[in-house]
This record gives C-alpha cells, structure tokens and sequence, in this order.
C-alpha cells in the first residue's frame, strides 16, 4: 500500500536542482536558501513595474 507523500513528484531546487527538503522546501538546504535571499537582497532578482514618470499621473480612467 503506498501512502500520499509516495505519489507526490518529488521537485527539485532551483538554486542547485537536487531534491527538495521538507524543512528548506523549495531548497534543499539552509545553504540554497541564503544564496536566493542573498539574490534577493543584492537585487540580482527584481520585480518589474511601472516606469517612475507614470507613478502619480491620473489618465483620467477610473472613476471617484
């Protein structure tokens, strides 16, 4: 008889592409999580967004 856990897919970790560890997950290890939060933190990551001139501008689309 298998258990739930045994048909999961097992994913890999992005940083490294070994197993994923239940305690790290989605790394496999303290260390591949500091290295993405060290990507994070140094903006090697970055999420983009609107460009600065357009922030604050009304173009008159929405209603008060």
């Amino acid at each position: 008889m298998t258990t739930p856990d045994d048909n999961t897919p097992k994913q890999a970790c992005p940083i490294c592409g070994k197993p994923t560890a239940p305690a790290y997950t989605p790394f496999c290890s303290k260390r591949c999580a500091d290295v993405d939060l060290q990507r994070w933190l140094s903006g090697r990551y970055a999420i983009s967004g609107r460009e600065d001139d357009a922030l604050g501008q009304d173009d008159g689309t929405h209603e008060e």
